[in-house]
């Protein structure tokens, strides 16, 4: 993105004069919606014969004719903190191709719904490895969030939502790991925006192809749906994980954990639309409260400015 710092090779941390802009905020909503709507490519791609594992693979194999010469330029970051970086590559990969399997195996909504149990997770990290602070409107707009999470995605008929079944527990896993992964986001903040994210982009094809290796995956797909995913991964995939990542960077991770929320939103109405279902006034009622808590988010962080 043209607002990254590409002179010094860092991004600004948290509590910078450049975080109290909307960019970071449009960034997070930006890749909340195309993550939103990232299953129907996925499930389009196995009903040709590309499994998940080898659609991750292939889509993360695009991503890295942007991430090789970003690490091959920022080598020297690596070096400076080659564990965090090593633990964050693989959290990363965990956290992508966990949520790309769960979304393929379990019901949708669902699957977001234990995802998103992360801003709980992230919450708990934030506060006691990185020092946050959660004041009382804080924490009030993240049980506003999850209310309008829980509201939107309860369906009786799925039982309460709690681990029932591999999707399950894949999703759940990813939430934490993607927790994980902001707090190491912060951690990193004298690092560059670009190799943050070139690093979890390496992670997610490397444990995509460590897991091919173990289960024996085979690919079935023709040479045009393997194109298609690869130009995915180079396009779509590169562009919401820059955002990802420049937009956690640059805000506490509770308050990016809350808008990312989006995603949840724009996931359950397009999987309605698509599947020829109706929007009830339970999926308008919570995704409505989950659009109040990221705009409540988004205003006290800009109002604030340094601060945050």
């Amino acid at each position: 993105m043209s607002s990254i710092n590409q002179s010094s090779g860092t991004s600004k941390p948290a509590g910078s004069s450049h975080a109290g802009g909307l960019l970071p905020i449009v960034s997070l909503l930006f890749a909340a919606t195309l993550w939103g709507l990232i299953w129907y490519p996925l499930r389009s791609f196995e009903a040709q014969g590309l499994q998940g594992l080898w659609s991750s693979t292939l889509m993360y194999c695009g991503t890295l004719i942007v991430a090789i010469p970003v690490l091959y330029k920022g080598w020297r970051e690596w070096l400076q903190q080659p564990w965090l970086f090593f633990f964050m590559a693989i959290v990363t990969g965990w956290t992508n191709v966990a949520v790309i399997l769960a979304l393929l195996e379990g019901n949708v909504v669902r699957v977001l719904l234990l995802f998103y149990l992360s801003p709980i997770w992230a919450t708990l990290l934030g506060y006691f490895f990185l020092g946050e602070q959660l004041s009382r409107r804080a924490l009030l707009v993240l049980i506003l969030a999850m209310l309008g999470a829980v509201i939107m995605l309860w369906d009786e008929s799925l039982g309460f939502p709690a681990p029932q079944d591999r999707a399950d527990w894949l999703a759940l896993s990813s939430g934490i790991t993607f927790a994980v992964t902001n707090v190491l986001i912060h951690k990193l903040h004298d690092s560059s925006v670009m190799v943050k994210t070139a690093t979890g982009w390496l992670g997610v094809f490397v444990v995509a192809f460590i897991l091919i290796f173990i289960t024996g995956e085979k690919i079935s797909a023709s040479a045009d749906v393997m194109v298609w995913a690869f130009l995915l991964g180079a396009t779509v995939m590169t562009l919401m994980n820059i955002a990802v990542v420049y937009g956690v960077t640059h805000m506490p991770v509770h308050r990016s954990a809350i808008i990312l929320l989006f995603e949840i939103v724009v996931a359950a109405i397009s999987s309605i639309l698509l599947t020829n279902e109706i929007i009830h006034l339970r999926e308008w009622t919570g995704g409505g409260l989950v659009i109040i808590a990221a705009y409540l988010t988004a205003i006290q962080h800009v109002k604030k400015g340094n601060e945050f």
